[in-house]
């Protein structure tokens, strides 16, 4: 079973390795959406996966480190593409939430990123 709960940053950055001139060179912010999916057993007891004020409070200090933030500046975030979020949100919750299997991150209503439990499992065997 998945469920999933979905948070709303606000944030500024600017992409640093596109070519000159691309106007994601420029700061610029995103009003990104962050779902968070969680992958588990429906409990017997509790007849959910998990409960979503937990998930809610172990993102809680990850969600406080990037809305109303330039994400250039936080720690790995030095080139903050929807796809290098998506990852970095992944590794940071992922101690939180063991039932992590996926961060979908949108940057606009139309565009962005997702990262898998399987693309970290494959990135654990490169390593």
């Amino acid at each position: 079973m998945h469920i999933f709960k979905i948070f709303t940053i606000e944030a500024a950055h600017h992409l640093p390795k596109v070519p000159a001139g691309h106007k994601c060179s420029r700061l610029h912010g995103h009003s990104f959406r962050i779902e968070l999916h969680v992958a588990g057993p429906i409990g017997e007891d509790t007849g959910w996966v998990m409960d979503f004020g937990d998930l809610k409070q172990a993102f809680a200090p990850i969600y406080d480190q990037l809305d109303h933030h330039y994400l250039n500046d936080i720690e790995g975030l030095d080139n903050p593409t929807s796809e290098i979020l998506a990852r970095w949100i992944y590794h940071k919750t992922l101690p939180r939430v063991p039932g992590l299997d996926q961060v979908v991150v949108h940057e606009t209503c139309t565009s962005g990123a997702s990262y898998r439990r399987k693309d970290y499992l494959a990135e654990q065997v490169g390593a």
